[in-house]
């Protein structure tokens, strides 16, 4: 524990595999609880503004979910570029595709954060928000959209960090971030001293405060302390080959989560027909699924990070072993948190609601999504190892057939022709996690993903 906290330079393509996924694992666990805590922290200050301002801040979050998509596709991408790179010891390589990386974030930041700034009705009448809803949210939509900028780069560059084997620089920013949400959120949301309260709205200017913050902190760390890796003006010129090369691996990974997370887009569009009562009562249950969600995510990455190390350091038998040993691990966690979910759902759900439907809503869909916790455990390290590999376009194609030829339409037959409402979608997402979980370990025992050049 001491020596993951530490920061010191590690070699994971030696020594034990548990030692190297736990060394990895353990600050890459604690930033995606950070991430995780940004998730539930607005719903928990938000919720007592009422189910309009719940349901507000759920279809932001739902649309958002597109550009986490592309964020972590890229993300994805680079961590597997430059941890293919630094397996290899070629770290100046390693350095230039840091620096392409950046130039592609920024012109994803300016190009959404204009758009989504512009055009935050148009973004809650198109996911069925009802009239008073967009009334008293669409403020808390252009901040969000128009502060994105500070969404991208913070998953950016902690893929840099993590593609190096430096967790704990990413770790940290995430701490910072959190740190200064927490404080700002109930400040700005409910007024203190001559600060006017300023309701959801407050919640979306100190979410961007917060995320604004980690992201200088991350271009401090990268440019001036450094780690195992530390750009150069050099890197910063664009590179087209390196840029280009970047490009074409992202796409195959932006396009395998703008799939995954698009399907979600359309269970909130069929949630949204039932009312902003079964949405609000949804958003809960997804945030604190999130909650935990976010720190396996954590453990996965570190299994991405053990994969393409290994396969560049050619180790491809360590590097099959290092994502079977994250997914046992994974198993272990995500099950015993199911357990507590299903059994402990209203009062969880309680914490941020009195109103009974929204409760009611919201401890069916945590208990009813949380069955499938053991096979969603399965699922996200298959992903996440054939993305560490550099192989986007498998679990692209995987997720394609499971969200959209699957989910979907079993989504809507089972709300709208066998009149489940809400939970035609809240069961949807557990058949479709567990064939993920099915068919990812299936195709990943093949290997193919071993010989993926990067």
């Amino acid at each position: 524990m001491r020596e993951s906290l530490s920061g010191a330079e590690q070699d994971y393509t030696r020594g034990p595999i548990d030692r190297a996924l736990v060394l990895l694992a353990i600050p890459m666990v604690l930033e995606m609880a950070m991430e995780s805590v940004f998730v539930i922290a607005d719903i928990y200050f938000v919720s007592s503004l009422g189910p309009e301002a719940v349901a507000a801040v759920g279809l932001t979050e739902a649309v958002l979910t597109l550009l986490y998509a592309v964020a972590v596709g890229l993300g994805m991408a680079t961590t597997a570029m430059i941890s293919r790179r630094v397996g290899e010891g070629r770290i100046a390589e390693a350095n230039l595709a840091a620096g392409q990386a950046l130039w592609i974030g920024a012109a994803l930041a300016i190009a959404v954060g204009v758009a989504g700034y512009h055009g935050a009705d148009w973004l809650l009448r198109a996911m069925g928000a009802e009239a008073d809803v967009i009334e008293g949210g669409v403020g808390y939509t252009a901040i969000i959209f128009g502060g994105s900028g500070t969404i991208v780069f913070l998953f950016l560059i902690n893929a840099i960090f993590r593609g190096a084997g430096d967790p704990m620089i990413a770790m940290r920013a995430l701490w910072l971030a959190n740190g200064i949400n927490l404080v700002l959120d109930p400040i700005l949301i409910f007024g203190w001293g001559p600060i006017e309260a300023m309701g959801v709205e407050g919640a979306a200017i100190a979410t961007t405060i917060g995320r604004g913050a980690g992201v200088v902190y991350q271009l401090w760390c990268l440019f001036s302390i450094g780690g195992r890796l530390r750009p150069g003006p050099g890197d910063l010129k664009i590179a087209p080959p390196v840029l280009l090369r970047l490009l074409r691996l992202s796409a195959g990974g932006i396009a395998q989560f703008l799939i995954h997370t698009a399907s979600w887009v359309i269970l909130v569009r069929i949630i949204a027909l039932s009312g902003s009562i079964a949405v609000a009562g949804y958003t809960i249950a997804i945030r604190i699924i999130d909650f935990t969600i976010m720190p396996a995510w954590g453990l996965g990455n570190a299994a991405s990070t053990l994969v393409g190390q290994n396969l560049g350091a050619g180790s491809p038998d360590r590097a099959e072993r290092s994502a079977w040993r994250a997914v046992r691990v994974n198993l272990w966690f995500l099950s015993t948190v199911g357990i507590v979910f299903v059994f402990f759902a209203e009062g969880l759900v309680g914490i941020f609601t009195d109103d009974p439907a929204v409760l009611r809503y919201g401890a069916d869909a945590l208990r009813i999504i949380a069955l499938g916790y053991p096979v969603y455990a399965v699922g996200m390290i298959m992903v996440q190892s054939f993305n560490g590999a550099g192989d986007t376009d498998t679990p692209t194609k995987i997720n394609f057939f499971v969200y959209w030829v699957f989910q979907i339409p079993l989504a809507w037959i089972l709300a709208q022709h066998f009149g489940q409402g809400p939970y035609g979608a809240f069961y949807a997402i557990l058949a479709a996690e567990g064939l993920l979980a099915v068919v990812g370990s299936a195709i990943f025992r093949r290997g193919h993903w071993r010989h993926k050049e990067v």
